[in-house]
């Protein structure tokens, strides 16, 4: 079974005893988790039981861990576990006085006016006295965290840094730079800003689809809504799916006009309140635009418009003879006359939540990734103009085949949700997820929910790939219930419905990720799908080898998609492109870390909520990486991604630090790249991929 438990135990207290002088040194005695002495054990049965076969020279005793451990960790400084220990009665604030307390802290002079860090003159702003944020700049000059160890990211680049007085490295700023202009738009090499005249529409529930409801018209898609519910309520009010084998009425009457899907966001509590009707007004989302980014935007023209202009070659793969023109909007894009991607052979990052941001995909592109995909985002809040849903579109200009992934549950929904992304981003291709196995997105009929309702399915592709000139292709799970496998009967009629191409993940939704994904279902579905239909599998690639077992055992298979192994080792893609197992080292390793912070300041920013991003971001990957073994350390290579790392030594400091499964430690490496942590700073992962289901869940 598949085991992949982060490991997010606080710092244990060193033990004397456990210590040695040469790291390299075998203990004495060292045990695996069931108490069994794994020096004496073989390594063909270390991996029987999914454990990494360490070499016994590098074996360590695990670290002692509290007993109040409850899977949950926080990294702070003494002043605050002090003060936390203090039982302390705290009132319930009212919102108003909440709210209060926000502007006064916005008002302090950390939080100085973005305008004004930028000129370092207070007449810059164009709000003065009625501006939120600070203007005393000798008051932030005072209290300015210090300046961490480096130099900033946006000296590569002409013109001065964006962030001026607030940027972290201000102090290798060059003096002989002239502050921009107010019409001056910074340089980007970033596309698909949100922008702001459409986030105005979306809020007023203003925003016009005529190709969406064209489409819904032609399929016969726009009438009363049915009754949307998957099945009977449970008894802790949870909407249980109904079995397949009961899915025999068609769905093409059902519209989204009454149902929204609340946004499953890896940063913020998810929202589950609804819309109503389409003719009542979208609740306004209370969010903000990069101010930077808006400051790009000229009156009536699109923030794309403007990036492209700025001599970005991205603008080549727009696609213009594909696309629908205004002057015959009627017209009709046939499937075989559409723009068509050759996945085959090409190495496929996959969109992954939380980690797979921009910065991420830019590091797998510089180690041999061709294909990128960007974070799910739900449809819903799309398009309720949501600014930080509209952020995960974004693209870099490196990504030269990018698709973006939605997930949502019913026709005109998705519909109107391609037509506004083909209209607002230059992308590739268009994703819909039908394999999220959470449970909020479940429950509200998107993500694997849709395998219980093929009829649905169909109707959902069919709109999408009518509506727009842009490729869609789906993803999908083998099936929502375990040991009813389903898309084996659907795979031959997807072709049809308009997909480019289906990748199939080789696990239910039941199974989350127990047990190892089932490939020999995966080529099943291949055989059956029809030659227009590209298929890609999903599910445990972990190395070159794995790559080529499953391309020779299934020549017909267009390529495999890489999910977790590219989060524990993003240089699975060099391995694969150079046919080797790379034995990296920790110094390599670490200037991976380093282009990612450095890709991370220039996306999120490099004043101080910039690198506390940033740092967030990286230890929620670091919790990844320290599941890697080195190649050198192991007696059976290639290693498997459901093998379980004992605890062991490096070959050197920086090596044994990067295989500790303690925040603490990735907090540590955090430090080496991104300064200090803040007084009060504490981290907990929040991806826990070992997502086993739950007795509720079928």
């Amino acid at each position: 079974m598949e085991n992949e438990t982060l490991m997010d135990q606080s710092p244990a207290a060193a033990n004397p005893s456990e210590q040695r002088e040469n790291p390299l040194q075998p203990p004495s005695s060292t045990t695996d988790d069931g108490g069994v002495t794994q020096e004496f054990r073989t390594a063909e049965e270390l991996v029987a039981k999914a454990i990494a076969p360490v070499k016994r020279e590098y074996l360590r005793p695990p670290p002692s861990r509290s007993s109040n451990y409850n899977n949950t960790v926080g990294v702070e400084n003494d002043d605050v576990v002090e003060a936390k220990s203090a039982p302390i009665i705290k009132d319930k604030k009212s919102k108003r006085q909440m709210k209060r307390e926000r502007r006064q802290e916005l008002k302090s002079p950390l939080h100085i006016c973005p305008e004004v860090a930028k000129s370092g003159k207070v007449s810059a702003c164009p709000y003065n006295d009625k501006c939120r944020f600070s203007h005393d700049v000798e008051a932030f000059k005072a209290e300015r965290p210090a300046d961490i160890e480096g130099s900033c990211p946006f000296l590569i680049y002409e013109g001065p840094c964006p962030y001026g007085l607030a940027c972290r490295f201000a102090g290798t700023h060059r003096d002989d730079v002239s502050a921009p202009t107010e019409n001056l738009p910074v340089k980007s090499s970033e596309l698909n800003f949100f922008n702001k005249d459409t986030q105005k529409l979306l809020w007023k529930n203003k925003m016009k689809f005529p190709e969406t409801e064209s489409t819904l018209k032609l399929l016969g898609l726009k009438g009363n809504p049915k009754d949307k519910t998957l099945g009977g309520k449970g008894e802790n009010g949870q909407v249980v799916p109904k079995e397949p084998a009961t899915d025999t009425k068609t769905d093409n009457n059902e519209v989204a006009n009454d149902s929204i899907i609340p946004f499953i966001s890896p940063e913020d509590d998810a929202d589950e309140n609804n819309l109503a009707d389409d003719t009542r007004p979208l609740k306004k989302a209370k969010s903000s635009v990069n101010e930077i980014c808006s400051s790009q935007v000229s009156s009536g023209s699109s923030v794309q418009e403007g990036i492209l202009d700025s001599s970005c070659d991205v603008n080549k793969l727009e696609p213009a003879a594909d696309t629908v023109t205004d002057s015959d909007k009627s017209l009709k894009l046939h499937p075989r006359e559409k723009k068509l991607i050759d996945f085959r052979d090409k190495l496929y990052l996959a969109p992954l939540t939380t980690v797979g941001n921009l910065p991420f995909r830019r590091v797998c592109k510089v180690l041999g990734a061709d294909v990128t995909c960007g974070e799910m985002a739900m449809c819903t809040n799309l398009l309720q103009g949501q600014a930080s849903e509209w952020a995960l579109l974004r693209r870099h200009s490196s990504e030269n085949l990018f698709g973006v992934q939605i997930c949502g549950a019913y026709p005109d929904t998705v519909t109107k949700t391609v037509e506004l992304i083909e209209q607002e981003c230059s992308v590739d291709f268009i994703d819909i997820n039908m394999g999220c196995p959470i449970d909020i997105v479940v429950n509200k009929g998107a993500g694997s929910a849709l395998l219980t309702k093929p009829m649905r399915m169909k109707s959902v592709v069919e709109a999408a790939s009518l509506t727009v000139g842009t490729p869609v292709t789906i993803k999908v799970r083998t099936a929502y219930f375990e040991g009813k496998n389903r898309i084996d009967s659907l795979i031959a009629d997807m072709g049809n419905w308009g997909a480019t191409a289906v990748t199939i993940h080789g696990r239910s939704r039941q199974q989350r990720y127990s047990k190892l994904a089932d490939w020999d279902y995966i080529y099943q579905c291949v055989c059956k799908a029809p030659k227009s239909l590209q298929v890609l599998g999903n599910g445990d690639v972990f190395s070159y080898v794995d790559w080529n077992k499953h391309k020779t055992e299934c020549p017909e298979l267009s390529t495999c998609m890489i999910a977790r192994g590219a989060l524990v080792k993003p240089w699975i893609f060099t391995e694969i492109k150079e046919q080797r197992h790379w034995d990296i080292t920790s110094g390599e390793r670490l200037d991976i870390l380093k282009d990612y912070a450095r890709f991370g300041l220039e996306h999120w920013g490099s004043d101080s909520k910039g690198v506390e991003t940033t740092r967030h971001f990286l230890l929620e990957w670091l919790s990844y990486t320290c599941r890697y073994v080195p190649v050198g350390l192991l007696d059976v290579i290639p290693q498997r991604i459901n093998w379980r790392p004992p605890s062991y030594y490096g070959r050197d400091d920086l090596e044994t630090l990067m295989a500790s499964d303690s925040a603490a430690d990735w907090v540590r490496i955090s430090e080496m790249l991104l300064g200090k942590v803040p007084s009060g700073f504490s981290f907990a992962p929040k991806h826990k991929s070992n997502a086993y289901d739950r007795a509720e869940n079928g």
